[in-house]
């Protein structure tokens, strides 16, 4: 899976600690996130979709074999 978070946060000129406290995780939460070594819950992914008022299939892609 991949994803848009990283540009998604600077477009609201976030950083990963903002975006954190915004939906209630760690920053290193975050960071896995966006290096896509962490698969966000599906609670999460729709926190993050609501925040940046986005599809989750904006934020969140599968990739080929998934």
């Amino acid at each position: 899976m991949t994803n848009n978070l990283k540009v998604e946060r600077a477009r609201h000129n976030m950083t990963q600690a903002d975006l954190a406290e915004a939906i209630g995780v760690s920053r290193q939460s975050i960071n896995a996130m966006e290096k896509n070594k962490y698969v966000p819950s599906t609670v999460l992914a729709l926190k993050l979709s609501r925040l940046f008022k986005k599809p989750v299939e904006e934020l969140f892609q599968l990739e080929a074999g998934d």
